[in-house]
Order: C-alpha cells, then structure tokens, then sequence
C-alpha cells in the first residue's frame, strides 16, 4: 500500500512537472513581425520606429521581436497597408490615405487648411476625437497602436518660385493616393497626379512630375533638393500617421504583451515629436545649403488657396460626416479662442 501511495505520488509530481513545463512554453512564445514604412534610415520617423522595436522587445522580454523595413523596402504605403490587412505583415506605419475610400471618416485629414498649429492637432488626436477614430480601423482587419506625426505638407518644384497662388497652376504635382487631396489640387489651379511615394523621385527626376507636397522634414530625408530648385512654405494640411498592426498578429498575443506593445508604440511616438520638432528647427536651412530655395507664401496668398478650396470641404462634408466635421472644428475653435 505503502509502495502503490508512492508511485501515485510520483505519478502526480511529473505530471504537475509536465503541466508547468507545458504553460511555461505557451507563456514564452515567441513572436516575429515586419514593421514596414516609407521613409529612409536618416528620417526621424525611422529612427523613431527603431526606438519602438526595442521598447517593445524590452517590454515583452523578448517575446515579440519586430524588424523595421525602411524606405519602402515593403512596397509602397497602399501595398503595406494592404499587406498588413491580410496577416503577411504584421505592422505599418504610414499614413491612412490608401484606405481612406473605405474608411470615410479620415478623409477630414485631407481637408485642406483645417489645422493651423501642432496645439490644434494635438487637441484633436490626443483626445476622445483621436481615440474614436482609431476603433474605425478595427473592421478592417487593422488594430490601432498610436498615432504619430508626419507634420504640415509644404510644396516643392522645379519650375519656378511660387509667390502666388496663380503660380501653382499648371505645375504638375504629386499629390496622396486620395479623392480629397486631387480635388483639392484641382481647386487651386494644379495637375494634380497621385502616385505612390516610392515613385516620387524618379517622376521628378525625369520630369514626369514638376513637383510635390510634403513636410520640409521628409524632402530632406529623402534628399528632394536633389530633384526640386524651390521650396514653397504653405502648411496647407497636416498629415496624421499612424502606427498599427494586422488584426492576425494582434489576435495572437496576450494580453500582457498587448499592452506592451501599446506601451512601446506611444513611448516611441512622444520620441518621435521630439525629433521632429528638433529637425524642423533647421530643416529649412539644411534644404537651402542643398541649393533649394525656399519662401514662405505671403498670408494675402495663402488666403486666396483657403477660398478656392472651401468648397471641396463642403463638398465632403456630408461624406465624411458633418457631426465629426463640427466637432473637429469645434475642438480647433477652441484652442484658438484661448490664445
């Protein structure tokens, strides 16, 4: 009897071995993930995300693993975020604009003129506004990490100086893969053609393109001076990134790891602003020691762009949804009414 109470009670010691054995291995699995983006290793936005990798390594203990692909080494912004919707890649960071057509609530980010300063923006993303906007993603096959920054879009060419807003029409111009942003071109005078990012330099270069419009931060980056002779400062709209992962790979991790991972993400997009603001404080400089000669609009001209281009947000307004329209610029309205 002795003998029989023994062997049960070792019998039970391996098989309570077994079973810790067994959670701790399902509690350590390991996970691998591409993290793929536009922008080359120099920019802020690549250093920022190389930031995040290792946040979120350190925070997981090792079992999330994210290798960031810089300078469009995955495709362009609509073939990651697809890639992203369908589980091949785990994360992206870029801009919504490919996939704006199916979620027509980040259209208003197209809206031009609607932000004037980064305190307005942050009024807007880092409150109830940013946070509902970021569910709208989930039916998508996306889930949302952070928001980031790309900052305000400024226009380049190789024709002339732009010191009016009639000298923007005719100019050949890239503008985002989005409905809004054509119409908005078209407003003011421009042949607005949407191409992939990854594409811009070579158009510009052989002269399918005379121009572009992006932040000051991001031609430098990816060294526009070389292609354009003039920089136009216009802060004509302001360009929301953001961070997310593919529904598959979210799905997969645990919760602990979940939260990490958007510990990480947010950590990493504070960073992110910090760079930014620090390169756009000489960024201007450095594009003008390249040769690019860069201007600001006067407000008498930017004023002229601001009416020519109302009507497109009228226009969609309702598509968008006035209610979510009001209430952005409603948030705005009040930031600016504390001056």
């Amino acid at each position: 009897m002795k003998s029989r109470m023994m062997k049960l009670a070792g019998a039970f010691a391996l098989a309570m071995f077994a079973t810790v054995a067994a959670g701790t291995i399902a509690t350590a699995q390991e996970f691998k993930a591409k993290l793929g983006h536009a922008m080359p290793q120099e920019h802020p936005q690549a250093v920022a995300l190389n930031k995040f990798a290792e946040l979120a390594g350190q925070y997981t203990n090792g079992r999330v693993k994210i290798n960031v692909y810089h300078g469009g080494m995955l495709g362009g912004d609509d073939k990651m975020l697809q890639s992203t919707q369908s589980g091949t890649q785990e994360m992206f960071y870029g801009s919504l604009a490919p996939i704006a057509g199916k979620i027509k609530e980040v259209q208003v980010f197209d809206f031009p003129f609607l932000f004037g300063n980064m305190k307005e923006v942050d009024a807007v993303f880092l409150g109830p506004i940013g946070n509902k906007l970021m569910t709208l993603i989930e039916p998508h096959n996306l889930h949302g990490v952070a928001w980031g920054e790309t900052g305000f879009r400024q226009l380049s060419n190789n024709k002339h100086q732009v010191k009016t807003a009639d000298d923007i029409k005719g100019l050949k111009v890239r503008v985002m893969q989005n409905q809004v942003a054509l119409d908005s071109w078209k407003a003011i005078g421009a042949n607005a053609l949407p191409m992939s990012y990854a594409e811009v330099f070579t158009a510009l270069e052989t002269g399918a393109l005379d121009g572009q419009e992006n932040p000051y931060i991001h031609m430098y980056a990816n060294k526009i001076y070389e292609v354009q002779k003039f920089g136009t400062t216009t802060n004509h709209v302001y360009t929301p990134c953001i961070l997310v992962t593919s529904k598959k790979f979210w799905e997969q991790l645990t919760p602990a790891d979940q939260e990490a991972i958007v510990k990480a993400g947010k950590e990493a997009m504070v960073y992110l602003r910090k760079l930014m603001d620090d390169g756009n404080a000489k960024v201007v400089a450095e594009l003008e020691s390249h040769g690019m000669k860069v201007e600001a609009l006067p407000e008498a001209e930017l004023a002229k762009l601001r009416a020519a281009t109302q009507p497109i947000i009228e226009k969609y307004k309702p598509v968008v949804g006035a209610e979510l329209v009001d209430e952005i610029q409603a948030t705005i309205a009040k930031v600016r009414a504390e001056k």
